[in-house]
C-alpha cells in the first residue's frame, strides 16, 4: 500500500502532531507499505522540491505570526509531479488548512480515498490569527467540520474528541485511533544520568513537564499552582522541557518568588535525552486544555510516572484519578492544584502504586497498537466502493475553498487593523506586546 500523507509540521519542528506523523509514518513503513510525507521546509530542512527518505518538503514562510509554525506558499506544480510518480492509494490528511487543501485536491482529482486526522482544536489556537478571536473561533470549528465531512473517514486521537466533532457535526464515520508510544524506549530513560547532566540534586523532589511552551498550554496557571507548591516545600524542583514563547513568563514567575535557582528550562529535547528527563521527573504535572490526545501523559507514564493533570480532552483518556494520578476538575484553582501535589508527595506508597499502575496503563497506548489500526482504516477505505465514497460534486469542493479563502482574507485585513492601530497608539506592535 503506498500513502500520501500532508502535514503543516513536521521534524524537527517539535510537536504532537509532527511526532503523530513521524511514528505512523516509520511504524507503517515497518509493516511494509510506503509512505511520502508532504510538508513544509523548515530551518533545518530546506530540501524544496526533492524526495529525500520519503520526505518532500515546499516552500514555507517560517514563525507564521510569531508562533513556531511554517505556512506553506503554494506552488501546486511540485505537489502534483512527485505524487504522480509515487502513485498513492490512500491520501491522509493531518491539517484542514494550508496543505491540507493540497491534500484534498491531491485526493479528489486522482479519485482516491481521503482520511483526515483531527489532532487540533483549532478554536484554541486563533490568536496566533486575528485579535477577533469569537469570530475566528467560530470560523476555525466551521472550517474544520466543513473540511472533515469531505472526507471519506475521519480520525480522532481520542474519544472525548469524537464526541466533540460529531456533536459539531462530522457526519463521516470516524475511527478513534490515538498516536501511539514507544513505551520500551521510555521505560528505560535514565533518570539519574539527565539529574547528573542539568546538575539537579539526587535528593530533590524534581516535578516535571514537557510540551510547547504556548499561550494555549495555560501555563501561567501551571506555573502558579507549581509556585504555590514550592514556597512550602525547599527540596522541590521543577523541571520545563520544550520552548516556546511562554518560556521566559515561566522564568520571570519562579524569579518573582526567589526560585530562579530551583527552575530547570531544559529546551527542546529528543532521542535519548527525551527519555532520560522523564526518568528524572518524581512526578508529571499538565494543565492543558486545548489537547486532543494525552501524548506527553503517555509516555509519562511508560517512564512509571504518575500525573496531575486538569480534566480536559486528551487527558480524561489516559489519567484515571487515584490510580495512575489525579485528574482535578476543569476550573481547579491553582492553590487546590499545589494541595495535589502535596497529598502526592506526603505518601512514597501512593507514589510507588500510582507509578505502577501508570506503566500498566501506557501499555494500552503502544505504538504497535496504533500502526496495526490506522493499517485496518486504510484497508477498509481501499475496500469501499471509490465512487461513493468520493461522490462530492469537485464544484462543491472549490466552492468550499473559495468561502475559506475569502474569510480568510477578510479576517486578516481586520488582523492588520487592529496592529496597526495598537502601533499608532504606543509604538509598538501587537507582537511586541508579549
Amino acid at each position: 500500500m503506498k500513502i500520501c500523507m500532508f502535514t503543516n509540521t513536521y521534524l524537527p519542528h517539535v510537536g504532537g502532531v509532527a511526532r503523530s506523523v513521524d511514528f505512523f509514518s516509520q511504524d507503517l513503513r515497518k509493516r511494509g507499505h510506503e509512505v511520502l510525507v508532504v510538508a513544509p521546509t523548515f530551518p533545518e530542512a530546506r530540501e524544496i522540491g526533492s524526495v529525500k527518505e520519503g520526505m518532500l518538503r515546499v516552500p514555507a514562510i517560517q514563525n507564521f505570526n510569531g508562533s513556531d509554525f511554517s505556512v506553506r506558499i503554494p506552488i501546486p506544480f511540485i505537489i502534483d509531479q512527485k505524487i504522480d510518480g509515487f502513485q498513492p492509494d490512500i491520501v491522509h490528511s493531518h491539517h484542514p488548512f494550508l496543505l491540507g487543501d493540497a491534500a484534498m485536491r491531491a485526493a479528489r482529482y486522482r479519485r482516491l480515498p481521503l482520511v483526515f486526522t483531527h489532532h487540533t482544536l483549532y478554536e484554541r489556537y486563533t490568536h496566533y490569527v486575528s485579535a477577533d478571536s469569537e469570530v475566528m473561533k467560530r470560523f476555525a470549528i466551521h472550517l474544520v467540520t466543513e473540511y472533515a465531512n469531505l472526507c471519506t473517514r475521519v480520525v480522532a486521537p481520542s474519544e472525548s474528541v469524537a464526541r466533540l466533532i460529531r456533536k459539531r457535526g462530522v457526519n463521516r464515520p470516524i475511527a478513534e485511533i490515538p498516536t501511539g508510544v514507544d513505551v520500551d524506549f521510555f521505560r528505560e530513560g535514565q533518570g539519574g544520568r539527565f539529574r547528573r547532566k542539568m546538575t539537579i540534586p539526587d535528593d530533590v523532589r524534581v516535578i516535571g513537564h514537557l510540551g510547547r511552551l504556548a499561550p494555549e498550554k495555560n501555563l501561567s496557571y501551571l506555573a502558579d499552582a507549581v509556585v504555590d507548591y514550592m514556597t512550602t516545600d525547599e527540596t522541590a524542583w521543577f523541571l520545563v522541557v520544550g520552548a516556546g514563547p511562554s518560556g521566559k513568563a515561566i522564568e520571570e514567575r519562579f524569579r518573582s518568588e526567589e526560585m530562579a535557582d530551583r527552575l530547570i528550562m531544559a529546551g527542546k529535547l529528543t532521542g535519548r535525552s527525551l527519555a532520560d528527563a522523564y526518568g528524572a521527573m518524581d512526578l508529571f504535572v499538565f494543565s492543558s486544555k486545548s489537547e486532543t490526545q494525552g501524548m506527553v501523559l503517555t509516555e509519562a507514564m511508560a517512564a512509571g510516572r504518575p500525573v496531575i493533570s486538569l480534566d480536559a480532552s486528551g487527558a480524561r483518556e489516559v489519567v484515571r484519578d487515584r490510580e495512575n494520578g489525579r485528574l482535578l476538575a476543569a476550573d481547579t484553582p491553582p492553590e487546590r492544584f499545589a494541595e495535589a501535589i502535596g497529598e502526592f508527595f506526603k505518601s512514597p506508597e501512593t507514589a510507588e502504586k500510582w507509578g505502577k499502575t501508570a506503566a500498566e496503563t501506557a501499555k494500552a497506548f503502544s505504538r504497535d497498537a496504533s500502526a496495526e489500526k490506522m493499517e485496518k482504516l486504510y484497508d477498509a477505505m481501499l475496500a469501499e466502493d471509490r465512487e461513493e465514497a468520493l461522490s462530492l460534486p469537485m464544484d462543491r469542493l472549490e466552492e468550499m475553498f473559495q468561502e475559506i479563502k475569502t474569510e480568510w482574507e477578510l479576517l486578516a485585513q481586520k488582523a492588520t487593523a487592529v496592529a496597526g492601530l495598537i502601533k499608532k497608539e504606543d509604538g509598538r506592535t501587537e507582537a511586541s506586546l508579549d
